[in-house]
């Protein structure tokens, strides 16, 4: 049996800890197969929706970094059903991913969504791509009217990924969906503005004739 991702989380020290908390044998027994190590149309869908995700490295020191990564919607790209691709931007010029990725190929991408309380965990192997190196895959990730410095670009090599469940996320929303879901709440208001001037002008039209 296989579950892709655990297949890769579960070290020594991982299986101690799940025998010591009694949750070794969820995944000693585990019978069925998750692999998980291809997209489906599921995963290209939600990954298209994201306009953020996290990134974990490893330096040579074995200190871990975990990075936002930001963008707009979208900007992570789907190469195909094991590849995917982001523009590295300029950002503080501290490089911290780009030199651990240098040394470690591994990383982990964490990929959220808040508002449905859904996350998609991600290791993959990332490989740095020049902007010359590869014309189509620089303008496939190359944003139009997006105003940062495009530096280089990272190729994300998908080994497994998984689904994790929606407990403890707490629903956020970005500027976008507030003011999407506030839309006909808005819209009410102005009508109803309209139609109480509407009602205010007759008013007045009547009490002025009753004068004259």
């Amino acid at each position: 049996m296989s579950y892709g991702f655990m297949n890769i989380a579960s070290t020594p020290s991982v299986r101690t800890a799940q025998a010591a908390m009694g949750a070794d044998h969820l995944w000693e027994d585990f019978r069925g197969h998750r692999d998980f190590d291809r997209f489906t149309e599921n995963e290209a869908a939600f990954i298209a929706e994201r306009d953020s995700f996290y990134m974990a490295t490893v330096s040579e020191t074995g200190w871990p970094y975990v990075q936002h990564r930001g963008g707009p919607r979208g900007f992570l790209k789907l190469v195909d059903e094991r590849t995917l691709a982001f523009a590295d931007y300029r950002g503080n010029r501290q490089y911290i991913s780009t030199g651990n990725l240098t040394a470690d190929g591994r990383a982990c991408l964490f990929l959220m969504d808040y508002a449905r309380r859904a996350r998609l965990k991600i290791y993959a192997r990332v490989e740095q791509v020049a902007l010359d190196a590869d014309p189509a895959l620089t303008e496939l990730v190359t944003v139009p009217d997006y105003k940062a410095k495009l530096e280089r670009i990272f190729r994300v090599r998908l080994e497994a990924f998984d689904w994790n469940c929606p407990q403890h996320i707490t629903p956020r929303f970005t500027e976008e969906e507030v003011t999407e879901a506030v839309r006909p709440l808005r819209d009410r208001v102005v009508s109803l503005e309209a139609e109480v001037a509407g009602l205010r002008a007759r008013l007045a039209a009547t009490a002025g004739g009753a004068r004259t």
